[in-house]
Order: C-alpha cells, then sequence, then structure tokens
C-alpha cells in the first residue's frame, strides 16, 4: 500500500510541474469570438467573421471546416487597380502573442449551404485548422445573424460587383441593391 501512495504521489508532482512549465508560455492559441451573417438569400453564401489570439509561437491558420455545412472557404477582399476583388486564401498568419482578424471588408470566410438546424439552433460548430506542430483543431461555435435587412443584419461587400457573379460566388450578405437583383 505504501508503495501506491508513493507512486500516486510522485504522479501528482509530475502533473503539477508540468502545468508550471504551461504558465511560463505564455497564452495559449485560441479562437475568442465570431459570428455568421446569413445571406440575403438561400442560393447566396452565408460570411464569417472572427478573431484568432495567438500563442506562444507563430502559427498559420490553414482550414475551417463546419460538418454542417456543405463548403467553407477563406477569402480575402483587396484593391487592385482602384478595384475591389476577393481572392481565395489557403493560409493566414497569427503572429505569436498577436491576433488574426476575418473582418468585413478585409479578410472572411464564405458559407455555402449551412444546415437548417444549425440555422435555427443559432449557431454554427466549425473546426479551425492551424499548423503547429500537431495541426491543433479548435472547436469553436459561430453565432449566426439574420441577413441585412432581416432582424438588424450588417451591411455587406457585394461579390457580385467584384465580378464573382456566379451563384458560387455571390454576395455574401445582403447588399443595399440585392432586392434589384
Amino acid at each position: 500500500m505504501k508503495a501506491f501512495a508513493i507512486a500516486a504521489l510522485a504522479a501528482t508532482a509530475l502533473t503539477l510541474s508540468a502545468c508550471g512549465e504551461n504558465l511560463g508560455k505564455g497564452q495559449p492559441l485560441n479562437v475568442v469570438s465570431g459570428h455568421i451573417v446569413m445571406g440575403a438569400t438561400d442560393d447566396r453564401p452565408a460570411v464569417g467573421y472572427f478573431r484568432v489570439e495567438g500563442g506562444p509561437q507563430p502559427v498559420q491558420l490553414v482550414a475551417v471546416t463546419a460538418d454542417l455545412a456543405q463548403r467553407v472557404e477563406m477569402h480575402e477582399s483587396v484593391r487592385e487597380n482602384g478595384v475591389v476583388t476577393m481572392k481565395p486564401l489557403l493560409r493566414a498568419d497569427v503572429p505569436a502573442k498577436g491576433e488574426l482578424v476575418f473582418k468585413q471588408g478585409g479578410k472572411h470566410l464564405m458559407i455555402w449551404g449551412i444546415n437548417g438546424a444549425a440555422v435555427r439552433a443559432g449557431k454554427l460548430p466549425m473546426a479551425f485548422v492551424f499548423t503547429n506542430n500537431n495541426n491543433e483543431r479548435i472547436l469553436f461555435d459561430m453565432v449566426i445573424k439574420p441577413a441585412e435587412g432581416a432582424a438588424g443584419g450588417e451591411a455587406a461587400m457585394d461579390h457580385d460587383a467584384m465580378g464573382h457573379g456566379s451563384a458560387d460566388m455571390g454576395a455574401d450578405k445582403a447588399a443595399p441593391d440585392a432586392a434589384k437583383k
């Protein structure tokens, strides 16, 4: 019985010392906020915005996935020759102890075919995949908001006006002129 007690004490001491090691490394990588704004119509993709706080080492976000959506892509709006265009992103840098922000007019998620159950629940569980040592995945529930004009949605960029006029690349949210289309 004494041997068991000594082994248990040793295991506890090792566990506590491992916790102490992590204290000196600073804040861990974490998704700290985010939301989705639904498309104006069912054939329009939703758009997602979020903020990631960097951990002790720089990493890259390489994917965002959702089991309850048909497709999720990372995009960035950029101005070239006076025209705003949207380009796909393969990865986005998260600086050590810094932050990565996906926001309106910049980096954002395009989300197609969100399951009705997730919309009714008001949240979409998403997995954020990073390039750290173990390809860390952080699960985060993104709150779902209605499209503009439907109970207080947000203004949005019109992807049709940026040369992405197919149904796949349509406006990520209602634009003021969306009713005319």
